[in-house]
């Protein structure tokens, strides 16, 4: 049996709203699942992400194959880099006090770096909010047409007369 980590949408029609799942793979994508890991609302602004680390990583210890979309949701919350250092203890490289010091510093820069988005989102948001809305009219205006410029009608009779008379003369 292929277990996936995926995403199940709930919400409206053009509102989406997703639990993260832990399913059959063979199973439909808002069918049965075995275990619910969190909650991913993309409305939000950043958005919103509610995730059972530990759960999660238990599946991903397991065995169990997270989509594309789940992939980068874990990552950002550091799932994947706890499994990654989980890997590196059980391999001998480094021990689980390193590993958890290691990811807490990890985890303080990231929520610093989440943080300052979303503080300069808001301050965009109400700078944006502030400005008075200005809508430009255009105004069709007519405008001067450039005075046609008058030009002599080109007489090329007397040349063609002056041609023709030296044509005469030399014969």
């Amino acid at each position: 049996m292929a277990v996936k980590m995926r995403l199940q949408r709930h919400g409206s029609k053009k509102r989406p709203f997703y639990f993260i799942v832990v399913a059959d793979g063979r199973s439909p994508r808002d069918g049965k699942f075995i275990q619910k890991l969190g909650t991913y609302n993309p409305l939000t602004v950043p958005a919103s992400i509610q995730i059972d680390r530990q759960k999660a990583l238990d599946w991903l210890q397991k065995g169990a194959q997270p989509t594309d979309t789940v992939r980068r949701i874990l990552s950002f919350k550091g799932v994947l880099f706890l499994k990654h250092l989980l890997r590196g203890v059980s391999l001998g490289l480094f021990d689980e006090a390193a590993a958890m010091e290691k990811f807490t510093k990890w985890s303080t820069e990231h929520e610093a770096t989440v943080s300052r988005r979303q503080g300069a989102h808001k301050k965009a948001r109400n700078d944006r909010r502030d400005q008075p809305v200005v809508r430009k009219v255009e105004v069709a205006t007519k405008t001067e047409e450039a005075a046609p410029v008058a030009t002599a009608p080109v007489n090329d009779a007397p040349l063609a007369d002056a041609a023709a008379e030296e044509t005469k003369t030399e014969e």
